[in-house]
């Protein structure tokens, strides 16, 4: 059995795909490419596949993951184009890789967001973020199907900083730009969250909801504060495989 781990987007209008519907839509791309899916045991068999750390509905996503298990070997990029020509413009597969090592899941340890603030000065969300960044708790509630849970979510967030970027559409209007890193904790810390810590330390209110953006998802590197890529493990073990196999065939 190979498993094949793919890197896919949620761009444009596509950011208000739910989890449940990209599932939809990616088990239909499966049929139309006729991949050779692995499936599950039982009266109701599934195609094997695993998602990990979906981002929420809503927000768009340059880094979102999975893995599939197939019951024939196919070469991972064949399959990657193959797939991105059966999902609708938006959802994107950008990267597939062999998975040669263990523990997907256990590398998306830390988020990087963008937040963009239209109708909100840069300065005034400087000293937002200052205020935030002094705080030593952060509390902010959220809604559940049991009812409103109070959390501090202060210790998740990693860095918030302002962000110098262009806007995608011009505009007269101010618009603030926010570059998070959060780590994945229980309960999770979302961009939301921390909007509504903004608003709680600082009163900061944009007019209009925020337009958020994952940049990326991985391992969190202490050294560096950094976020790593997760498969980039899976590419340096294909790497060393190739290396080796092409070492046994040279003429000694």
């Amino acid at each position: 059995m190979q498993r094949i781990r793919l890197r896919y987007t949620k761009r444009g209008r596509l950011r208000f795909t739910s989890h449940r519907d990209f599932q939809r839509a990616f088990e239909r791309a499966l049929r139309r490419a006729d991949v050779p899916m692995a499936y599950s045991a039982g009266f109701t068999p599934h195609p094997k596949v695993s998602y990990a750390n979906a981002a929420p509905t809503g927000t768009g996503s340059e880094a979102e993951y999975l893995e599939i298990a197939l019951t024939e070997a196919r070469d991972p990029e064949k399959l990657r184009m193959l797939l991105d020509e059966s999902l609708p413009a938006g959802l994107d597969v950008i990267e597939a890789v062999e998975a040669r090592t263990s523990g997907l899941a256990d590398r998306l340890t830390a988020s990087v967001w963008e937040l963009r603030l239209d109708g909100v000065e840069p300065d005034r969300a400087e000293q937002a973020v200052a205020a935030f960044n002094a705080a030593e708790s952060v509390e902010v509630q959220r809604r559940t199907k049991n009812g409103i849970r109070t959390f501090d979510a202060r210790p998740a967030v990693v860095d918030l900083e302002t962000h110098s970027t262009t806007a995608d559409r011009p505009t007269d209007q101010p618009c603030a730009i926010l570059r998070l890193v959060v780590r994945h904790v229980t309960p999770a810390v979302r961009p939301d969250d921390v909007l509504s810590g903004l608003r709680a330390v600082a009163d900061l209110a944009p007019p209009v909801p925020a337009a958020v953006t994952r940049l990326a998802q991985g391992l969190f590197d202490e050294e560096t504060g950094t976020v790593t890529d997760p498969l980039a493990l899976d590419r340096e073990a294909a790497t060393a495989t190739a290396g080796s196999a092409a070492a046994a065939k040279a003429p000694a």
